[in-house]
C-alpha cells in the first residue's frame, strides 16, 4: 500500500551478525519496513527470528551490521525520543511505584519536580491511581507491566517499543491489559512498535503486521489491519479478523 505521509522511522535491509573469531551468527537478515507516526504496528515471528534484536536496535542498545535506519529528523534523540517496554518490568525493588516511574526523569537529568504530577497522570492512565506508594513486590505481575508502561512513557517519547510486554501473563490478564493498551495508545496518540508471540494479538492491537520468518529473519509480509476503531473484543467475531490471522500463519508457514 502507498502512504504518502513522512514515516517516523525507516529501516532498509537492516541486518545484524554476531561474528565471534570462528563463526558468524545472523540474527537478523534483510528487515526492511516503515513506521509512521501514531501507528500501532505490531512484529510477529518465531523464537530466536530476532524480534528483540531490532528493538534493541532501534534502542540504540545494539548496531546493525548493515543497511540503513533513517529516522525523521537529524535531531532525533533516541534517549529522549524512544521509551521501551521489556519482557520483565524490570522495576526497582527498594523504590516505591512513583519513583520507579519517574527514574527516566532523573536519569535524562530533567526537573523531577516539574514532572510528579505527570507521573501520577500516567499512574492513573495505566488503572494505578492510588498506587503511587507502593513498593513493586505489593503488585501483581500485570500492575508491575502497568508501572513500567507509565514509565516508559513518562518522558513523551514519540516511539514507544514494546518487547512482548505481556507474554508472562496469564490469558486474563493479558486480555484486559491488551485492551488497556488500547486505550492507552488512543489517548496519548504515540508510534507503537509491538514485539509478540500471539498472532491474535498482533492483528486485534494493530494497524499493521510485519512477518518475519525463522533465522536468518527475513520479511514475509506486511500485513494492513483493516479492522474498525475503536476495537472492542467484538472485533474478533469479524470474518476479516480470521482472515487476518490465517495470512499470519502462512507466512509464517504454519499451516
Amino acid at each position: 500500500m502507498s502512504d504518502d505521509r513522512k514515516a517516523l522511522i525507516s529501516l532498509r535491509n537492516v541486518k545484524k551478525v554476531y561474528r565471534t573469531r570462528d563463526t558468524e551468527l545472523e540474527a537478523l537478515g534483510d528487515v526492511s519496513f516503515d513506521v509512521f507516526p501514531g501507528e500501532f504496528v505490531s512484529v510477529v515471528g518465531p523464537s530466536g527470528c530476532g524480534k528483540t534484536t531490532l528493538l534493541k536496535i532501534l534502542a540504540g542498545l545494539l548496531p546493525h551490521s548493515s543497511g540503513e535506519i533513517v529516522v525523521e529528523s537529524e535531531n532525533f534523540d533516541i534517549e529522549r525520543e524512544v521509551g521501551f517496554v521489556f519482557q520483565k518490568p524490570l522495576l526497582l525493588h527498594w523504590r516505591k511505584v512513583l519513583d520507579n516511574v519517574l527514574l527516566p526523569i532523573e536519569i535524562l537529568k530533567i526537573n523531577r519536580k516539574s514532572m510528579v504530577g505527570r507521573a501520577r497522570e500516567l499512574l492513573s492512565l495505566v488503572g494505578l491511581d492510588g498506587f503511587e506508594d507502593r513498593y513493586p513486590n505489593e503488585l501483581s505481575g500485570g500492575m508491575q507491566q502497568r508501572v513500567s508502561i507509565a514509565r516508559a512513557l513518562i518522558h513523551d517519547p514519540k516511539l514507544l517499543l514494546m518487547d512482548e510486554p505481556f507474554g508472562a501473563l496469564d490469558a486474563i490478564t493479558r486480555e484486559r491489559l491488551n485492551m488497556e493498551l488500547l486505550h492507552i495508545w488512543e489517548e496519548t496518540k504515540k508510534t507503537i512498535l509491538f514485539v509478540t508471540h500471539g498472532i491474535n494479538e498482533a492483528v486485534f492491537l494493530s494497524d499493521r503486521v510485519i512477518v518475519l520468518t525463522a533465522r536468518p529473519s527475513r520479511m514475509a509480509a506486511s500485513l494492513d489491519i483493516d479492522l474498525p476503531r475503536p476495537r472492542s473484543q467484538e472485533v474478533r467475531t469479524d470474518p476479516a479478523f480470521g482472515r487476518y490471522a490465517l495470512e499470519i500463519y502462512k507466512g509464517l508457514e504454519i499451516t
